[in-house]
């Protein structure tokens, strides 16, 4: 915890107001690879606390829309619908597509994380489990030339995930920001040209 507290992302989002430490991450592969632009609709998926709708907020515009999704709940941001529900549910996706009324998305993101357990036998599998979700997800709702960004682990099945990104994006990478923790084997798949 004291970890947490003494963390420079954490003080730095707390300086400027933002929610979580998160928002460093998605900061940092905007800044690299400009994924979020004007004009777009996005998707969060597993936003609470809301840091990543809360940054791209400021990046869209004001017609654009930003739907964020979690089974927890979230402080209200304003100009982002949320909507609190597993999103494997068809109430919720049905929710989902009330509020997109017809709207295009033109990204999907997902910082989404099992509770980690500590043991990699048991954590990655189900940290694959979320990244195929919100690859579902991106599959069902993108439009053509569409954008992509999942967290995942390093480990079993992570080859497996990023080929089956690649059967549906022209053009995947592999992101490991500075604000990701050195000893975390977390990195970011970034897709961009949903076929």
């Amino acid at each position: 915890m004291q970890e947490h507290f003494d963390d420079e992302y954490v003080k730095m989002a707390q300086a400027l107001g933002y929610r979580s430490r998160a928002v460093f991450k998605l900061k940092e592969i905007q800044d690299k690879d400009q994924l979020i632009k004007p004009g777009m609709n996005i998707i969060d998926l597993g936003a609470a606390p809301g840091g990543w709708s809360q940054f791209a907020r400021q990046l869209i515009g004001k017609k654009d829309k930003i739907i964020a999704l979690d089974i927890l709940a979230m402080e209200p941001i304003e100009g982002v619908d949320f909507i609190q529900g597993d999103f494997r549910e068809q109430a919720v996706l049905e929710q989902l597509y009330a509020v997109l009324a017809g709207a295009p998305i033109n990204l999907v993101m997902s910082d989404m994380a099992p509770n980690m357990s500590g043991n990699k036998e048991i954590d990655q599998p189900r940290s694959l489990y979320l990244g195929e979700l919100a690859l579902e997800t991106a599959k069902t709702v993108l439009a053509k030339n569409g954008v992509f960004l999942v967290k995942l682990f390093h480990g079993a099945g992570f080859e497996d995930f990023y080929k089956e990104v690649q059967q549906s994006f022209t053009k995947v990478v592999i992101r490991k920001p500075k604000a990701s923790r050195p000893r975390s084997n977390e990195v970011y798949i970034l897709a961009k040209g949903f076929k």
